[in-house]
C-alpha cells in the first residue's frame, strides 16, 4: 500500500513539474514575443531619429548604463543627451541573429548583430530589459563594432 501512495505520488509530482515546465516555456515564449515586438519599436526609432521614442524605452533612473562604440553614458539623462548630439544609425543598417532570451517574467536579454551595406563592420549590440510598472524598459545597452573580416564565430548561429 505505501509502495502505492509513494508510486501515485511520483507520477503525480512528474505530472506537476512536466506542467509547471510547459507553463514556463510557454511564459517564456510570451515574455520572449513581447520584448521582441518592443525591441524592433525600438529600433524603427532609432533609425527614424525619433528622440522621444528612444528616451521613453529607456528606464527613466540614474542607473542606467549604455556602452556605446566609443562612448560611455551612466543614468538615463546621459543617455538622452548623448542621443541628441549623436550621429544618425542610417538606413542601411539591417539586423540579423535577433535573440530575446527570457530571464524570468520581467527580465530579458536582447542580443543582436547589425550590418551596413558596405559590410566592412560587424555591429553587435546587447540590451537587458526590465518590465517596470508593467512598461518594458531597457536598463542596460552595449553595442561595439568589429572589422567583420577579423571576427570569428563560434557555435551555430540562430536566426530568428
Amino acid at each position: 500500500m505505501g509502495r502505492l501512495r509513494r508510486s501515485g505520488a511520483r507520477r503525480a509530482l512528474a505530472d506537476t513539474v512536466r506542467g509547471t515546465i510547459g507553463d514556463l516555456i510557454e511564459k517564456d515564449r510570451a515574455v520572449a514575443d513581447e520584448v521582441g515586438r518592443c525591441f524592433l519599436e525600438y529600433e524603427a526609432a532609432l533609425v527614424a531619429q525619433d528622440h522621444v521614442a528612444l528616451d521613453a524605452w529607456f528606464w527613466d533612473d540614474p542607473r542606467v548604463v549604455r556602452f556605446g562604440i566609443s562612448e560611455i553614458q551612466y543614468g538615463a539623462r546621459a543617455v538622452a543627451e548623448w542621443r541628441r548630439h549623436s550621429p544618425h544609425v542610417g538606413d542601411d543598417r539591417a539586423l540579423r541573429n535577433v535573440q530575446v532570451l527570457p530571464l524570468g517574467n520581467d527580465v530579458a536579454v536582447v542580443s543582436t548583430e547589425f550590418v551596413r551595406d558596405d559590410g566592412l563592420a560587424l555591429g553587435r549590440q546587447t540590451q537587458v530589459w526590465t518590465r517596470i510598472d508593467q512598461q518594458w524598459r531597457i536598463a542596460h545597452a552595449h553595442v561595439s563594432s568589429v572589422d567583420s573580416s577579423a571576427c570569428s564565430v563560434t557555435g551555430q548561429r540562430r536566426e530568428g
